[in-house]
């Protein structure tokens, strides 16, 4: 994908704004997103990039944007391709100012690529959250089916079934598999295997930061169809985006 950021005028032509809750580029996205495009321009910014997470200032940045106590843990990518863990108060006014970058870069509409759950961000163009739609496709297409979630970290277990579970005719259950971590592919293919042997009929990988090729590896543990969140949302942002009017 081409971002679109930093100061002067954005390139002509309609945009769709992709807002990740790290830093950008997400060049772990653009294979991914790249062909969903149908020809708009990816106006990437993030949350996070104008944090300094090297020298010393980094343990510092850490600590400001850690989950406050009780608070659901967020994880996500930085540039270097590293992760960093965060919790949603930390993050709010950080996402504002990156909306506002890609509304200022020319997004047609804007998509927040994080599954976690958030209050209303301020935005002039229409802007939309990752997470009701992934689960409202999800929900359309399972049915009454048991869906299994997998999830990043075994902290955002209980909160994952929370949120989901009432929004599903059938079970739901989770289970934790890291896709920032080294060993990425192994880590949700183990969590795929538990989940289908919980029962589950259909499993989704409920974090952004899942890719086509942990698609792959949960279908082969688990032998189920595998739903893929960051497709699922940037194909219907896409759609929204060529509807609004230049």
């Amino acid at each position: 994908m081409n971002a679109a950021s930093g100061p002067g005028p954005a390139p002509h032509g309609p945009g769709l704004g992709l807002v990740t809750i790290g830093q950008s580029p997400r060049t772990d996205l653009t294979a991914d997103v790249a062909p969903l495009l149908r020809g708009l321009r990816a106006i990437e910014h993030g949350a996070l990039d104008l944090d300094e997470f090297t020298g010393p200032a980094g343990p510092r940045t850490r600590a400001d944007l850690a989950p406050a106590a009780g608070e659901a843990p967020l994880v996500t990518r930085l540039r270097d391709g590293g992760s960093v863990v965060l919790g949603h108060a930390a993050l709010a006014p950080r996402m504002r100012d990156a909306v506002a970058r890609c509304e200022r870069d020319g997004a047609a509409a804007t998509l927040l690529l994080c599954t976690g759950n958030f209050p209303p961000v301020p935005a002039r163009r229409p802007l939309l959250y990752a997470e009701p739609l992934v689960q409202q496709a999800v929900r359309g297409i399972v049915g009454s089916d048991p869906v299994g979630l997998v999830c990043p970290l075994s902290d955002q277990r209980s909160d994952v079934e929370r949120r989901w579970s009432p929004l599903l005719a059938g079970a739901v259950g989770a289970a934790p598999g890291n896709p920032y971590a080294d060993d990425a592919l192994p880590q949700v293919a183990a969590a795929a295997r538990e989940l289908a042997r919980g029962g589950s009929r259909w499993l989704v990988l409920d974090c952004i930061g899942y890719t086509e090729a942990m698609r792959r590896a949960a279908a082969a543990a688990s032998g189920l169809p595998v739903l893929l969140s960051r497709t699922l949302a940037v194909r219907l942002a896409t759609e929204v985006a060529c509807a609004v009017p230049g």
